[in-house]
């Protein structure tokens, strides 16, 4: 018998998924404050994919379409990470996180209204040119004009790229496997395992292990992605997917506030405003 998934959203369930998007913008927030971007976010990826490991044995091994899809996709997530970290290494997370993570909904909307057909909705439509003029207004703003903001924004939208394809792959994985969840604990240890590798290979086993907060960087970092995803996935199966997906965009705006008061970044009232009006976009091309 079919679910039914109500059209209504509790207020305990709302907060939940808000604090998914804090979480999200936190361990982002960990790996901008590291010393090293690449060390921190190869402890991290690193320690996410040693959590998922003893999941592997109580679920079934995936079939040979399942493992190319993941072949691939595991490309365009280390592609992801290596610009993200290239982002962050010029540009602050107030900077950088809302230019990543907003222009990829935005290139998901453009893309399949152009590669597809799929059409827009006038709502969607508003919330394109939201996007598009936050982004604009982060990347060019004072700041924007130094070399660093240059290449933290040139990195930036490349990470969103990157996000944007990943994420229609990944889409096509936890339908096409056996289980959702088949996918993503593969996709995580997996995932793990490789850019773990590239850390030790471009920094060595002791730049990794003397990173300072190495265990809090690791494991902090690796628990708030995999239960901020968990809670989304579960989100995802009671309520209607385009609330949730839209709350998760709040992760922008939570960017902003931990780069100012956390980070120490000078943000600003134009970055505070453009964070609100790409999170705000998003949420329209999400509805």
């Amino acid at each position: 018998m079919e679910a039914i998934i109500p059209t209504d959203m509790s207020l305990g369930l709302i907060a939940l998924v808000l604090l998914t998007a804090l979480m999200h913008a936190s361990w982002n927030a960990m790996v901008r404050a590291g010393t090293d971007k690449l060390n921190s976010l190869a402890l991290m990826t690193g320690a996410c994919g040693l959590l998922a490991l003893p999941a592997l044995p109580f679920l079934p091994f995936p079939t040979l379409e399942t493992w190319g899809i993941l072949a691939l996709t595991l490309v365009l997530h280390t592609g992801y990470k290596l610009f993200l970290v290239r982002a962050y290494t010029f540009g602050g997370l107030g900077h950088v996180y809302p230019i990543a993570r907003g222009s990829a909904p935005l290139l998901v909307a453009l893309g399949a209204y152009v590669i597809v057909g799929e059409t827009l909705s006038s709502i969607a439509i508003a919330g394109l040119v939201l996007v598009t003029f936050g982004i604009i207004s982060l990347a060019w703003r004072k700041r924007g004009t130094s070399s660093d903001e240059r290449k933290a924004t040139l990195y930036a939208l490349i990470t969103a790229g990157f996000i944007a394809s990943y994420t229609m792959l990944d889409g096509i994985g936890g339908r096409t496997a056996q289980s959702p969840f088949v996918y993503v604990f593969w996709l995580f240890v997996l995932d793990g395992g490789i850019f773990f590798c590239i850390g030790l290979y471009r920094r060595g086993w002791t730049s990794l292990v003397t990173t300072p907060s190495v265990w809090t960087i690791a494991f902090g970092g690796a628990s708030l992605q995999l239960i901020a995803y968990g809670i989304v996935i579960w989100a995802m199966s009671v309520a209607p997917l385009g609330p949730v997906s839209a709350l998760r965009e709040t992760s922008v705006i939570f960017a902003a506030f931990l780069s100012s008061f956390l980070l120490k970044e000078p943000v600003g009232r134009l970055g505070f405003a453009a964070a609100i009006i790409v999170a705000l976009g998003v949420m329209l091309i999400r509805f």
